[in-house]
């Protein structure tokens, strides 16, 4: 005789509605990329590169390819969705310079989440954050945000998404700010990092690169809103500067022109 297949009821309790808490590496951020300067190792040659033909004799050299900046928002994704896990990630993109880099970022998490875990991965808002009035400091930071609520992150694991830290202190002051509103964890995400003389007591918990103390441009990071559409980030030739302040005075301030 045939066997009967018994079937077994398994009892499932209720489920645990809290998300799994992160898990940051007890050491500490991770190694970044760290880039030499000119003085350690001779630049990219122009040459080796496509560059803009507006922009052609306007850099002085690239010190980031774009496919190796590519290459290390990939990494970084992968390390935050390793520390995150399971967390929904609440992400605070930083206007305007930001924005390119957390394009990307969010293109490779997604490519994590996917494959790997079948919970939502991540919200995210936009601010924008500035302690300068002109070209002078005010030592008051102003976090602006654009079509949201502040009171959205009590409770949640805040990860802010930078282009650049300089000093350090805009950063570093704007995440007290942040963490008045309740958020469970900040952490914060900088595509650089440059290695000035004195900067503030911040740490960058997921960072691209370590660069030298130049004025870098491209890959979204401008100068009087230029060069934001070049895919390298290169060093701009000063010698360039009055060229781009001019035409920045003549686009942006010109007036409108009058109805025909």
């Amino acid at each position: 005789p045939r066997h009967a297949r018994t079937m077994q009821t398994v009892n499932v309790g209720p489920q645990d509605p809290r998300p799994p808490a992160p898990t940051f590496p007890a050491t500490g951020p991770r190694p970044c990329v760290r880039i030499p300067d000119i003085d350690e190792q001779p630049p990219y040659p122009l040459d080796a590169f496509s560059i803009p033909l507006h922009y052609a004799n306007d850099v002085d050299s690239v010190l980031i390819p774009a496919g190796l900046i590519q290459s290390r928002a990939e990494k970084l994704a992968e390390d935050i969705f390793q520390d995150y896990g399971g967390t929904m990630i609440h992400m605070l993109c930083c206007l305007k310079g930001g924005a390119q880099f957390f394009s990307d970022l969010v293109t490779y998490l997604k490519r994590c989440y996917s494959r790997r875990t079948p919970t939502v991965p991540f919200t995210f808002d936009f601010i924008r954050v500035s302690s300068y009035k002109g070209t002078e400091s005010t030592g008051d930071v102003r976090i602006h945000a654009t079509g949201m609520d502040f009171e959205v992150l009590k409770g949640r694991h805040v990860l802010l998404v930078e282009d650049i830290v300089d000093t350090g202190r805009t950063m570093a002051a704007t995440i007290p700010e942040i963490k008045k509103y309740g958020p469970a964890s900040v952490r914060v995400c900088s595509l650089l990092s440059k290695r000035v003389p004195n900067p503030a007591d911040l740490v960058v918990d997921y960072l691209g690169f370590s660069i030298p103390n130049h004025f870098v441009v491209g890959y979204c990071l401008d100068y009087e809103e230029f060069f934001r559409d070049m895919d390298h980030i290169a060093v701009i030739n000063k010698a360039c500067l009055p060229k781009y302040d001019a035409m920045a005075k003549a686009h942006f301030n010109a007036a409108p022109a009058a109805d025909a």
